[in-house]
């Protein structure tokens, strides 16, 4: 089973940028649907951003679609977020999560399809 480190999270003014990276273990990384959730605090965990095994295909939640950027480097096993333009609502844990169901398509925005999580990363947008 292979395990996900999420860094990169910190303490940003709104319109800054951060990249968030997420860093696998073992030797199967390629195999894997890539997601990034959230969760502010009292709040569900929402989906973010999704990436395919190949990164061929990409999916974002409509409040990002244009300010962040998910990627992919299968021979680093990492996964990236860049966030753009941040804004307040963006506050909130960070986690990368993993997935090997077929039909990735379909099951990308549900967080109850991922089965491997990291330990999240807090960013905070605030001047």
């Amino acid at each position: 089973q292979a395990r996900f480190v999420e860094s990169g999270g910190g303490l940003v003014q709104p319109g800054g940028s951060l990249r968030l990276s997420c860093a696998a273990s073992g030797r199967t990384f390629s195999s894997y649907g890539m997601g990034w959730f959230r969760q502010a605090p009292g709040k569900e965990r929402d989906f973010v951003a999704a990436i395919s095994w190949t990164g061929g295909r990409t999916y974002y939640a409509d409040s990002v679609k244009g300010r962040f950027t998910i990627s992919r480097d299968n021979a680093k096993n990492t996964v990236y977020l860049q966030m753009n333009s941040l804004k307040p609502e963006d506050t909130a844990v960070y986690y990368c999560a993993a997935t090997r169901r077929l039909f990735f398509s379909d099951i990308y925005y549900s967080h109850q399809k991922y089965d491997d999580w990291g330990q999240g990363t807090q960013v905070t947008v605030s001047s």
